[in-house]
């Protein structure tokens, strides 16, 4: 399969989104798909597309059997066709479609982002799913995922997915790989400093009542 164009991964996005979140106006009308692909929530980068613009890319997943029309409505409608094109658990289509919408996600956010369109149990399950993603095959395709490296001061590394392409990720800046580790000895070392003041301060609560005591006097 080519590389998908920004607009055609948003459509396609929108499509999968919408399946689980509206379906009652599922399949989406043309109008519809417009309207979910320049949302102004939920959507990064946020889009401005006409309707001959989602149209063409509409167009463009039917070609690639990534969607389809449905039939049997006097209005032109359309469904997306990715778990089927793609030979893809629906997990792993709820992880992609999120990552279209909404960019590089840590695994955390794709779990409470994809909450509506599958809901994991836990963080270590979508794990499971994206690196099956990224593991994927040439056979079958080549890994559609791909794991970018943690951007200093972040917490966790985020995911981004490969349907539009490459990532080129030798210049995104990379957090130092001692980062945790000095974290980690920074937090020792407080800890350290907060037992030896505690146990300085009770030596001087002690010494203050030694002398209380020693001169007679009260405290009170």
């Amino acid at each position: 399969m080519r590389e998908l164009s920004l607009l055609e991964a948003r459509v396609l996005g929108v499509l999968i989104e919408k399946a689980h979140t509206v379906p009652d106006s599922y399949p989406l009308s043309l109008n519809s798909l417009v309207s979910g692909c320049n949302q102004k929530t939920t959507r990064d980068p946020v889009m401005n597309a006409t309707e001959a613009e989602v149209q063409g890319a509409a167009d463009a997943l039917k070609a690639l059997h990534l969607a389809f029309e449905s039939s049997g409505s006097r209005v032109t409608r359309y469904e997306h066709n990715m778990g089927r094109a793609l030979a893809l658990p629906s997990q792993s289509v709820a992880v992609l479609a999120v990552l279209m919408l909404r960019g590089p996600q840590t695994s955390s956010e794709l779990r409470a982002n994809t909450d509506r369109l599958h809901r994991f149990a836990d963080v270590s399950s979508v794990e499971a799913f994206l690196d099956e993603l990224a593991a994927r095959s040439e056979e079958k395709g080549g890994p559609l995922v791909v794991k970018l490296p943690r951007a200093p001061g972040a917490r966790e590394a985020r995911w981004t997915h490969l349907l539009c392409g490459a990532v080129d990720i030798s210049s995104m800046p990379v957090a130092a790989q001692s980062e945790d580790f000095v974290a980690a000895s920074e937090l020792a070392a407080i800890k350290s400093q907060q037992l030896t003041m505690q146990r300085e301060i009770h030596d001087l609560k002690a010494l203050v009542d030694k002398l209380y005591a020693e001169l007679g006097v009260s405290r009170e």
